[in-house]
């Protein structure tokens, strides 16, 4: 009998470990449960208990410099479904015939994944008030059917500065994590771009919120929490609306024009105005343009498809800010400064153009503009002239002097820096150096900086590219004898009240050290450029003194860009004026008519000139 009373007890023992196995697992998981997760499952307790309902604040207006409305809320009546009747098939059905939508649509909407749960769903909004009354008084056979009153976004001078105003639409779930902390959920209207975008903080006000306590069955049993929702603020900019319709129509005329006088491909542009005293823009454009209501009223993927398509020439892209480019000739100022501030060249230099110039050796010639040459000419005529062969020589110059004194200028005058617009996405530019080249290109042969660098980048050529803002700052700081105040749109924001809560301040963004007499070389050199030089047939009887500088950039593959950048009146200049055609054949004849053109709004003249001149150079 004893091996019998053995297997009992090992079996007992056996069976007295399992059970101590399963209860000390048992225990583990209850301590896990109620001491090391307890926050967690308390926080789920009641989550699963209390329900968090928000809504929207209506969004701040936008107004321009004089209060000329540029952005503002209009209600409108919608109907919603409370989330506990979106399996209600029979209300459903009789929604769907008093609002006239096919049953399938009215389905979309109530089981749209974008709503946060518990959420009601908007079915149709700007329905009229006969329908809204006629839903309110048969509510008893429309169970969880609501009458609210929403806001959109109305832009009451349709399509003025939408690339300074930008567009709102519905966040996106990168957008959603990222303004979490402006407790934005699923489905909300967002600034995408623009003012809109830049200040969205500001814009967008303070959501409302409903809390409330909820039993096991879903049922809502008592409210614990309800503030209503707080209105964004105002925001005044510093665009002149008249003049910011005056500049978006000369740029569209410009590219119209280009095309007409033989440059198909002319598509795109951009165009500012820039007060030089203290860095306010009052027009910006950028072409093509678009229709900012196309975001309110809801776009179909076909429209999104065809403002994102090659061929729409992108109207989404703001080339003032967000596009760099070759400058050309515009840029001839800084290597102007470069030279005489250097010592490399004196103002009473002259120069023999003779078409070519051979200074790196006949292996290497470059070509001036004008193949026939502009024979003796001085250093600031030169400048008249846009005559290339007196800017290589003063850059080759430049680059013998060593040091990298020609992109050392360049980056005191702003270029390859952004100028902190506050505008998003600004791009930065470039200005080429040895370390950048060395960085950029494989090839060791590649990887050299040589003289014909320097020599191209003396006359804006080259791997230097520039925005158009950029190019506006160069202008100003020359206008404003070397100080340049940051470029912004925004002047005040303020309160739905209307108290005043900030107010731009004037921000130097460089105070650079030219010497009076470069300054007045300069300035000379840009004033003959207007009355006998490359821009003279664009402001023949023009009244007011202008100083400017026409540019035509050379891509390769593609037709020439062109530029032309000004200020006025030139002993007290109020006005910066850039404009840009991509592709559009040469500064002087197309970009230089569109400047005066909008220059005669800024000054209130008579006469706005001509769409188009004829002007070979660049």
């Amino acid at each position: 009998m004893r091996p019998i009373n053995d297997l009992i007890q090992k079996r007992l023992f056996m069976a007295s470990m399992i059970v101590t196995v399963i209860f000390g697992l048992l225990f583990f998981r209850l301590w896990t449960l109620q001491v090391v997760a307890r926050d967690e499952y308390v926080n789920l307790s009641n989550n699963n208990r209390i329900r968090t309902v928000t809504t929207s604040a209506p969004r701040g207006n936008i107004y321009d410099r004089s209060g000329l409305l540029l952005a503002n809320n209009l209600p409108t009546l919608a109907v919603t479904v409370d989330y506990q009747e979106i399996n209600n098939e029979e209300m459903l059905a009789e929604l769907a015939k008093i609002l006239n939508m096919k049953l399938a649509a009215v389905r979309e909407r109530v089981n749209d994944k974008k709503y946060a749960p518990f959420y009601p769903r908007i079915v149709k909004q700007g329905i009229s008030k006969e329908t809204a009354s006629y839903i309110k008084e048969n509510s008893s056979n429309l169970p969880g059917v609501d009458i609210t009153t929403n806001f959109y976004r109305n832009y009451p001078k349709l399509s003025l500065a939408p690339h300074v105003i930008g567009y709102i639409g519905e966040i996106s779930q990168e957008e959603l994590a990222f303004s979490e902390a402006l407790t934005h959920t699923s489905g909300d209207l967002i600034g995408k771009s623009g003012i809109e975008g830049e200040y969205e903080e500001i814009l967008c006000g303070t959501k409302g919120i409903k809390q409330f306590e909820i039993d096991r069955t879903g049922s809502i049993t008592h409210m614990l929490d309800e503030r209503e929702p707080v209105a964004g603020n105002h925001v005044q900019l510093t665009i002149d609306s008249a003049l910011q319709s005056a500049t978006e129509s000369s740029l569209k005329s410009a590219v119209m024009a280009a095309r007409a006088n033989g440059y198909p491909d002319a598509n795109g542009g951009a165009a500012i105005v820039l007060n030089p005293n203290n860095g306010e823009i009052l027009a910006l454009a950028s072409y093509p343009t678009y229709d900012q209501t196309l975001f309110v009223r809801g776009m179909t993927s076909r429209e999104w498809e065809s403002l994102n398509a090659k061929g729409s020439g992108y109207p989404l892209f703001n080339r003032a800010v967000m596009a760099s480019y070759a400058p050309a000739s515009v840029f001839k100022p800084v290597t102007y400064v470069a030279g005489l501030s250097d010592g490399v060249v004196s103002a009473k230099d002259s120069f023999l153009c003779e078409g070519t110039w051979l200074g790196m050796g006949e292996m290497w010639p470059k070509n001036c503009w004008r193949k026939e040459g502009h024979g003796e000419t001085g250093f600031t005529a030169g400048l008249k002239d846009s005559c290339d062969v007196v800017f290589y020589e003063v850059g080759y110059r430049l680059y013998k002097r060593g040091g990298e004194r020609l992109q050392h200028w360049s980056r005191k005058f702003g270029f390859g820096k952004a100028t902190g617009v506050d505008l998003p996405s600004e791009v930065i530019g470039r200005v080429p150096d040895r370390k950048w080249k060395k960085e950029t290109h494989e090839d060791l042969e590649e990887q050299k900086w040589l003289p014909g660098d320097t020599v191209n980048l003396a006359i804006g050529q080259g791997d230097l590219l520039t925005s158009p803002l950029q190019v506006a700052d160069l202008y100003a700081a020359i206008a404003n004898d070397g100080l340049i105040w940051k470029p912004h749109v925004v002047s005040k924001v303020f309160t739905p009240e209307g108290d005043e809560i900030r107010t731009a301040k004037r921000k130097k963004l460089a105070d650079i050290d030219i010497s009076k007499d470069v300054l007045d070389g300069l300035k000379k050199g840009l004033v003959s450029v207007i009355k006998e030089g490359t821009a003279s047939n664009a402001f023949a009887g023009f009244p007011v003194p202008v100083a400017g500088k026409t540019g035509t950039s050379e891509v390769k593959g593609r037709d020439d860009f062109a530029w032309f950048a000004c200020f006025a009146p030139v002993n007290n200049p109020k006005y910066v004026v850039v404009v840009m055609v991509e592709e559009g054949g040469h500064g002087g004849s197309i970009a230089a008519p569109a400047a005066r053109r909008i220059l005669s709004t800024a000054f209130n003249v008579s006469s706005v000139g001509p769409v188009s001149v004829s002007d070979d150079s660049r």
